[in-house]
């Protein structure tokens, strides 16, 4: 299966679609142009971009309310909190390292810190 994010004017996902595999050859090969080349229509005025179920390409998994970043070809998830920074994999990074002695923490944003649960 083949997996395409729809992006709005803003490049947030709206929604992601899944189409067979046989929609997206030409000549035996997958194109990712044969799915957009297809979906299109079904979807005027929208961009229509690949996305990686294993997360081969683009970094990360497409998901409603994903930002499609041109210039890395990446979807980045919505920030969690304030705080934290955009790393390179396109991943949100909190100011603090998760603890790591076992136990289970949650992000507290006032105070900017892990708070065990």
């Amino acid at each position: 299966m083949a997996h395409f994010a729809i992006i709005s004017q803003e490049n947030i996902v709206e929604t992601v679609v899944v189409i067979s595999n046989e929609k997206i050859l030409i000549d035996g090969k997958e194109s990712e142009q044969a799915g957009v080349d297809y979906l299109q229509p079904k979807f005027p005025d929208k961009k229509i971009i690949q996305t990686s179920y294993n997360k081969k390409f683009r970094k990360n998994y497409a998901g409603i309310g994903y930002y499609y970043d041109e210039a890395t070809d990446s979807f980045i998830p919505p920030k969690p909190y304030a705080s934290w920074t955009l790393g390179d994999d396109a991943k949100w990074i909190p100011p603090q390292a998760y603890p790591t002695d076992g136990k289970r923490y949650i992000w507290f944003e006032p105070l900017r810190k892990w708070v065990e649960t």
